[in-house]
């Protein structure tokens, strides 16, 4: 009398899927998010921690006032800024767009909306650039404040400092997002996707535009209306 063991092999995992059923590049780029999610957090808790334990500060409506091509005198405060903000919440619509496109295997609905996202990171980076050099021109700069706190006391540059590390980490960030959309773009173009038979990454390019637009609320949040 024989007897038969039947032996298990475990299942190897292929790579295909993560173990928490997430297509895994998928997965890395939320840990790659979340790790950086805590790098802006600490930026920005680090400006609250300084800013309120100071007791004066400049006026938001006082220091972002201006507007490109407006006439000398002419007073808009936070209207530039909110511009800069609905071009990037726009420049979000277009991406959501592109993702569903990209469900939908539809190249044309991909490659049109990407060239919008594209189009609204280049003029928020744009208007970032006006910004900082208007700034500039008036004194502004790391080490360099030349705003008054809000009660007409000398203000220190701490404001100048954490104005232009955050704003320019993020703009980084928005930077690294537009070229990240051209690369997408160009493989939408020579059918890379279509070969693949997916579009997954645009599902991952349009996570990290998505976490750039957030961050920026905070960012505006942070410097522009507190």
């Amino acid at each position: 009398m024989s007897t038969t063991t039947t032996a298990t092999t475990p299942k190897l995992w292929s790579g295909g899927k993560s173990p928490f059923n997430v297509e895994y590049g998928k997965l890395m780029m939320w840990y790659f998010l979340m790790s950086d999610a805590f790098t802006f957090g600490a930026f920005l808790i680090s400006y609250g921690t300084i800013r309120f334990s100071t007791n004066g500060w400049p006026d938001p409506n006082e220091v972002f006032k201006s507007f490109p091509f407006a006439p000398e005198g002419v007073h808009a405060p936070l209207v530039f800024v909110s511009i800069m903000t609905f071009i990037l919440i726009i420049s979000s619509v277009t991406m959501v767009l592109a993702v569903k496109a990209g469900q939908n295997m539809d190249k044309k609905g991909v490659t049109t909306n990407l060239i919008w996202t594209i189009i609204g990171g280049i003029a928020f980076l744009s208007c970032q650039a006006w910004e900082w050099n208007h700034l500039h021109h008036e004194g502004a700069w790391w080490g360099m404040n030349p705003f008054l706190n809000a009660d007409g006391s000398a203000s220190s540059t701490n404001f100048t400092n954490y104005f232009f590390t955050i704003t320019g980490f993020h703009g980084f960030h928005v930077f690294s997002g537009v070229i990240i959309n051209i690369v997408m773009l160009i493989m939408t173009l020579t059918d890379k996707f279509e070969q693949r038979g997916h579009y997954l990454m645009i599902e991952k390019a349009g996570l990290y535009w998505h976490f750039v637009d957030l961050v920026w609320v905070f960012v505006f949040t942070c410097f522009y209306l507190i």
